[in-house]
């Protein structure tokens, strides 16, 4: 073939790099973006905070740009003069320095630092998982090396919850040794089930409570009724049967109410009592709060701090200088300004999509979850008039403090089903709505999901048996049978 040159005239979309920086600091939760200006004051010199200025005595700065939505404003500093005070030639032997003189002024401590008061992360010890804690108490168990190998094995396939999930045939598999038994193995299962926090190690929820049971004291009289009933009756008690564990274990409505309370003190997920990885604490983006008759949306003033450009390393800049030392000034101007502008943006776009999502749900914040409108990203996109993909960056991991509690911005987005009157309601207010009859019924009558959708069609909610059994599902509320209270 012979080779021609060809001219092609064409349009395509570039990311480019300040693009592609606001799109990354507007998908960045609230700690997530103070830990990425953090690294960009320590990256950056042309980068300080309004705080660092104000402290410094330096003279007034030119107006700067802030990461806050005013960012007009001009910013005078004020000089601060420091009075000093003569120091004599000695001190006398029996007093301290701090009592003739004050400290020195100690810089702002750092967020999360231990100088900080109100912030108690730094002072908390790394966490220990439950394996760990199981560990150290087979170490102190002085068990032989096979038996310590098994140990281990078992406790890799305990999970947070307490329960052993693999049988003991894939341990004995695990372990290679086809010589170690079935036997050997159930052993040290017991060995470990002795261990603390009280039915960790069980296979099953049955197993859990009746560890417990048996390592409760004898001061407990109903502790043996309990064990029967664990050990031989506990699908009539999983039922809810009242009549049939009576007549099982003759005995009346007064010794069985005190058997099932002492069961239901007892803790069916015996891991969570070892903490696990320590809470993920949040910050919210915006504040909600209701002045003169409307609802308001402000942005949290410490999400993070004002940044500003430092005036004196921006006056080193000479203009037609092209050392390398200017170069490196001038790119980190250009930085500084654009991650100045991202933050703009970002702070923007957090509140004007807060605004629209608390105008479309007011009915959430006046009667609560049952009167919560439908809503998807669609929406809140053609009302503030940007793409989908961009609502759904702001919305994750972005949270608001309201008087009704915190909620992240997903939060009021909830899918739609069509009442009698042509209308929508929102699956969080069917949630509410079902929370509230579960928690009206009788305890020895509960609802069944049938009846639950039978109630909600005379409300005008056309709602399937299977939806509410779903929607029951997602709030961990357990079916008619097993909410059915012994009296």
């Amino acid at each position: 073939m012979k080779p021609t040159l060809q001219l092609r005239l064409g349009q395509h979309l570039t990311m480019t790099p300040q693009l592609q920086q606001a799109i990354k600091l507007l998908q960045l939760s609230t700690i997530d973006l103070k830990q990425e200006i953090q690294d960009a004051l320590e990256s950056n010199l042309m980068l300080e905070t309004e705080e660092e200025r104000s402290g410094e005595g330096a003279p007034p700065a030119e107006p700067a740009t802030d990461a806050a939505p005013a960012a007009n404003d001009i910013n005078n500093e004020h000089e601060i003069k420091i009075e000093t005070q003569a120091m004599p030639d000695e001190l006398p032997v029996d007093t301290a320095w701090e009592e003739l003189y004050d400290s020195a002024p100690s810089a702002p401590a750092a967020s999360g630092s231990a100088g900080d008061p109100s912030s108690f992360l730094a002072q908390q010890s790394s966490s220990e998982s439950l394996q760990d804690y199981l560990t150290w108490q087979m170490q102190l168990s002085h068990l032989s090396p096979l038996d310590q190998r098994i140990a281990e094995a078992i406790i890799d396939s305990i999970d947070d919850n307490g329960y052993l999930q693999a049988p003991l045939e894939d341990i004995q598999a695990a372990l290679g040794d086809t010589e170690t038994g079935l036997d050997e193995i159930e052993a040290v299962l017991h060995r470990i089930q002795a261990f603390d926090p009280p039915g960790v190690g069980a296979r099953d929820p049955r197993e859990s409570l009746l560890i417990q049971a048996r390592q409760l004291g004898e001061e407990y009289d109903s502790r043996e009724r309990v064990i029967e009933i664990l050990e031989h009756h506990f699908d009539l008690l999983a039922a809810g049967d009242q009549a049939a564990l009576k007549r099982k274990l003759r005995i009346g409505d007064e010794e069985l109410a005190e058997a099932v309370h002492l069961i239901r003190s007892l803790n069916p997920h015996p891991g969570t009592a070892i903490p696990g990885d320590p809470p993920a604490y949040i910050e919210p983006d915006v504040f909600v709060s209701r002045r003169q008759g409307r609802w308001v949306v402000e942005l949290n003033p410490d999400a993070a701090p004002r940044l500003r450009v430092n005036p004196t390393y921006a006056g080193m800049i000479r203009r037609a200088d092209n050392s390398s030392d200017n170069l490196t000034l001038k790119n980190h101007l250009q930085e500084a300004r654009w991650f100045i502008k991202s933050l703009q943006s970002r702070n923007e776009t957090l509140l004007k999509v807060a605004r629209a999502i608390v105008e479309y749900q007011q009915n959430f914040f006046e009667y609560g979850e049952e009167a919560m409108k439908p809503l998807v990203l669609r929406d809140i996109a053609e009302a503030v008039e940007m793409h989908e993909s961009t609502i759904s960056r702001v919305t994750t991991q972005k949270y608001m403090h309201t008087p009704r509690g915190t909620f992240e911005f997903k939060y009021f987005f909830s899918s739609h089903v069509s009442t009698s009157g042509g209308g929508e309601a929102s699956a969080t207010a069917i949630r509410a709505l079902i929370k509230k009859l579960v928690a009206a019924e009788k305890p020895n009558k509960p609802l069944s999901d049938n009846k639950i959708a039978t109630i909600l069609a005379e409300q005008g909610i056309k709602v399937a048996r299977r939806t509410v059994a779903k929607y029951r599902e997602s709030m961990n509320i357990p079916p008619s049978n097993e909410r059915k209270r012994l009296a």
